[in-house]
């Protein structure tokens, strides 16, 4: 499919001769995200354009008004251009929630294939035979097979981080599954396509795999640590250990409820409930700010009215200390792990708030908590380094490599093209 460009933009361009422009494409219940990145001949990435817009037909999440969501990632996908300077064909994306399932499963492969059970030198062959045994699992029908991570290698029961030149008869891998709901992921293409862009779902992200890769460091990735990504709709969890995800999970809860709230608390509309939220709110009181004032619309005809931030924080601790306790309940109760060295790592717009990490480091009773932050890639005066940001910059690392349809993906912003002159007179003849 080729991308068909109607309009031509005032911005300069940007010589990316050799260079592959990749974007990642956040949909979110609150917000759709976009980030576009320049990656060099020796695969250095520099982000060059980044776009949030207001998220319509999302739900929890989940897509639930396919027109709605494609006006609205057009638009997220055409500002990033603007500011890239550079029109995309292509785009990369997660998918996270309740649309997605993960489990661990093992696999097992005999080295020498010739049946003589005898010590052979590993090759990758051998080394994908055994993962191909470990996704050897029944999953249902409406789910889609997504990606099969490796934990960890056992050559003749040995623990070995890469088994590639390791003697041995058998060798064992035990690994984490991705599978995804087919609906979700069609509903996600036919968005994409229908704004006009391509996409290949081969290449589509677990949400919480796309942060670790952006926020993540390798020694905290080893020791153990926790991705908790704070959304609108709900909260997903990511438990990695030994360099390896171990555990995945979603709370169906996000800032959303939150929000919910705060408009019921103080009987005002949703809206209204969100700019309270975003203005004053705060997840941990410091001290001395409990008795600021806080102005609360007036409804109708009635008059505004005086609260302070000590009410509202009391609404945003109760609920946000809920979420991080459901949070933390699950992991103890499905990964199985009692200590983790690394750290908690809180990504999302609802690590934005204002206390966030207070409020995560007394919940879980440690002070190893920190906001997820992308490393510096490119131009420090775009904001991909912030924590709502993780998804998108981990989507442009995942897929850096990836060149599809042995394109680039993009295409420069002047000029347009035969389809683009074909789209043009059908709509001029509308109004003619």
């Amino acid at each position: 499919m080729v991308r068909f460009l109607t309009r031509k933009t005032g911005h300069p361009q940007r010589k990316a001769l050799n260079h592959r422009i990749v974007a990642g494409l956040d949909i979110g219940t609150c917000f759709i995200r976009t980030v576009i990145a320049e990656v060099d001949s020796d695969d250095k990435v520099e982000i060059i354009g980044v776009s949030k817009v207001p998220s319509q037909g999302v739900r929890n999440g989940v897509i639930v008004n396919v027109e709605a969501a494609m006006n609205s990632i057009r638009e997220s996908i055409e500002a990033a251009e603007q500011q890239a300077g550079v029109l995309v064909t292509y785009v990369f994306t997660d998918i996270g929630g309740s649309q997605v399932e993960t489990m661990n499963s093992t696999g097992t492969a005999i080295v020498d294939t010739r049946g003589r059970n005898q010590p052979m030198e590993i090759g990758v062959d051998a080394k994908m035979r055994a993962i191909e045994s470990a996704k050897a699992v029944l999953i249902p029908f409406d789910k889609i097979r997504l990606t099969v991570i490796p934990q960890e290698f056992y050559v003749d029961d040995t623990l070995y981080p890469d088994p590639i030149g390791i003697k041995g008869v058998r060798l064992d891998v035990k690994t984490h599954l991705v599978s995804a709901s087919r609906t979700a992921l069609e509903n996600i293409r036919q968005c994409i396509l229908r704004a006009e862009y391509n996409v290949d779902l081969d290449h589509t992200c677990l949400k919480t795999l796309a942060i670790s890769r952006a926020c993540a460091y390798d020694d905290e990735i080893d020791l153990g640590s926790i991705i908790i990504d704070l959304g609108g709709g709900t909260t997903d969890v990511m438990v990695l250990n030994k360099g390896a995800p171990v555990f995945t999970t979603s709370i169906p809860a996000g800032g959303n409820r939150v929000t919910n709230d705060i408009a019921q608390v103080m009987g005002v509309p949703f809206a209204v409930a969100e700019k309270l939220k975003l203005d004053y709110g705060t997840a941990w009181l410091f001290g001395g700010e409990d008795r600021e004032e806080v102005i609360i619309p007036g409804i109708g005809n009635l008059p505004p009215e005086q609260s302070n931030r000590e009410v509202l924080s009391e609404i945003i601790q109760a609920r946000l200390e809920e979420i991080l306790n459901m949070a933390r309940e699950a992991v103890i109760k499905g990964s199985n792990l009692k200590h983790l060295n690394g750290s908690i790592i809180l990504t999302g717009g609802g690590a934005l708030m204002n206390g966030i990490v207070e409020l995560t480091q007394n919940v879980w009773k440690t002070t190893a908590v920190r906001l997820g932050q992308a490393s510096e890639l490119g131009e420090v005066d775009l904001p991909y380094r912030s924590p709502e940001f993780a998804t998108c910059v981990g989507i442009v690392l995942v897929n850096k490599k990836v060149n599809p349809n042995g394109t680039s993906g993009t295409r420069a912003t002047s000029g347009v093209s035969e389809g683009a002159m074909g789209k043009l007179k059908k709509i001029l003849k509308k109004f003619c």
